[in-house]
């Protein structure tokens, strides 16, 4: 049934976006967007992904291409450890890699595809998963046309693991995820102790490092994290993910902070596909203030 309904809604998708995009969003909150104008941040989102031009979006929202804007913002020292790009599962060089890495699909979302130790891995396996994974068109399910024009891609990247200071936190890497408003960072979402079954623990900050649990909805899948201290270079992370957000009216800059190290996890424009519900209507409402729409 979920198979068909993802089908049923990229169909959709494809021909009428802001249709589909109005109903998603009116089975999520109970409620009609407002796009005419839009208010909250999850509107604003939806009226910048339906009604301009998002061509800069797939650019940036593409795992490979993004790292030729990093570069060009003067931040190719921020860039994670890249190993290989290919076309098609059958053409990942295994050879090629080392004992720990991770595989991402260029045009999708989630955590890639990790591995600790190459000498166990099941290559015919990992090809399959690649090659499902390359035959879908992410986004239209969720009315995202940009990611739909993303060259699908398999990448290869150094596997990133928390250092001594982070794991005192979180069991996981820490995702500092930069909301950018207009080219000015605002506030701090805090991904840690992710499992398994993709629960995680969310705190929002402002950028002087004050949390703001109440910023947040929480329920089993998206728990209330607890207070970390800042991350070392804190001022130098802001410095970058406003550089890297300069030319947006939103975005979303994930970073990671290894051993004092900033580096680059991915730019986001849709969070949720636009339709976040781990935000109080309050937040958002707020935030979408802070938007200035073209």
């Amino acid at each position: 049934m979920k198979k068909l309904l993802k089908r049923l809604a990229s169909r959709l998708g494809r021909r009428h976006p802001e249709l589909l995009v109005r109903l998603r969003y009116l089975i999520r909150f109970r409620r009609r967007i407002h796009l005419n104008p839009p208010q909250d941040l999850n509107e604003k989102i939806q009226y910048l992904s339906l009604r301009t031009d998002t061509t800069a979006w797939t650019r940036l929202s593409d795992k490979y291409a993004v790292r030729d804007y990093v570069s060009e913002c003067g931040l190719a020292h921020i860039l994670n450890t890249l190993y290989g790009v290919w076309d098609a599962a059958d053409a990942i060089d295994f050879g090629a890699l080392p004992q720990r890495f991770i595989l991402k699909a260029t045009h999708g979302s989630g955590d890639g595809y990790i591995v600790t130790d190459k000498s166990g891995l099941d290559e015919q396996q990992v090809r399959d998963v690649f090659r499902r994974t390359l035959a879908e068109t992410y986004g239209l399910a969720e009315g995202n046309l940009h990611y739909s024009r993303i060259r699908p891609r398999i990448i290869a990247e150094a596997l990133l693991e928390n250092d001594e200071r982070s794991s005192r936190y979180s069991t996981s890497l820490i995702d500092y995820k930069f909301w950018c408003f207009n080219g000015k960072a605002r506030y701090i979402l805090t991904c840690t102790n992710r499992t398994g079954s993709n629960k995680s623990q969310l705190l929002t900050y402002d950028t002087a490092w004050h949390p703001h649990p109440e910023y947040g909805l929480y329920n089993d899948h998206y728990l209330q994290g607890d207070p970390i201290p800042p991350p070392p270079n804190l001022d130098g992370m802001i410095e970058v993910a406003e550089r890297l957000a300069k030319p947006f009216p939103v975005v979303r800059v994930d970073l990671y902070n290894l051993d004092g190290r900033i580096l680059f996890g991915e730019m986001t424009f849709t969070s949720l596909g636009g339709f976040m519900n781990y935000y109080t209507p309050a937040f958002l409402q707020k935030a979408g203030s802070l938007i200035t729409l073209p």
